[in-house]
């Protein structure tokens, strides 16, 4: 009998008072554990969602600039292409705010060549024509920004911002029709014009 238990021993290399331990650590997680993992989560989206929301916000506004940019600049290329007049048509008063491009003349009855609202990647956008600025750019075909056949005043510049924030952190953003029918984005941000950056307007 002895030695029947003297080999059972040997053939378990752990007592049973040992794997009780060992089972007893591996139970799940502390409440204190629980509640201190949460506080660390709750503080780290404290101070994340802030600075999350001033990302979006930026990126819609970047959005925005680029959509009116590219229309411009499609403007511009079908002039030229097409060696006729081309009018970009921002309607900054229409919600959403939208854009379109037309052939000159075809401004209610003919087709877009092209159109935009502020439903794709810009919703919180708003544009803003400078001041002294219409609505209505045309570019002839020499891809020059000429006279409105309507009369009305040129678009020169356009103003990019957003309604959902006033922020400090927000960027605002231009777009600047040269004369020349160049076109540009730039940073109207008084910093960056004091230190002649080349991304200041």
């Amino acid at each position: 009998m002895r030695t029947s238990q003297l080999m059972e021993r040997r053939a378990d290399p752990q007592p049973q008072g040992m794997a009780n331990r060992l089972r007893r650590r591996q139970r799940g997680v502390t409440i204190i554990e629980l509640v201190i993992g949460l506080v660390v989560v709750s503080v780290l989206l404290a101070l994340g969602i802030p600075s999350f929301k001033s990302w979006m916000i930026n990126s819609q506004i970047r959005n925005a600039s680029e959509a009116v940019l590219n229309g411009i600049q499609l403007a511009r290329a079908n002039a030229i292409q097409q060696n006729r007049l081309m009018v970009f048509d921002l309607r900054n008063g229409a919600t959403p705010v939208n854009w379109r491009v037309y052939l000159d003349g075809n401004s209610a009855s003919g087709p877009d060549i092209q159109k935009w609202t502020a439903d794709e990647g810009a919703k919180n956008t708003v544009l803003t024509p400078g001041a002294g600025s219409g609505t209505i750019v045309t570019f002839n075909g020499l891809g020059q920004r000429v006279a409105n056949s309507d009369g009305s005043a040129m678009l020169t510049q356009i103003g990019v911002t957003s309604s959902a924030s006033s922020s400090a952190e927000i960027r605002s953003l231009n777009v600047v029709i040269g004369a020349s029918g160049s076109i540009k984005m730039c940073d109207p941000d008084p910093v960056l014009v004091a230190h002649g950056d080349p991304r200041a307007c």
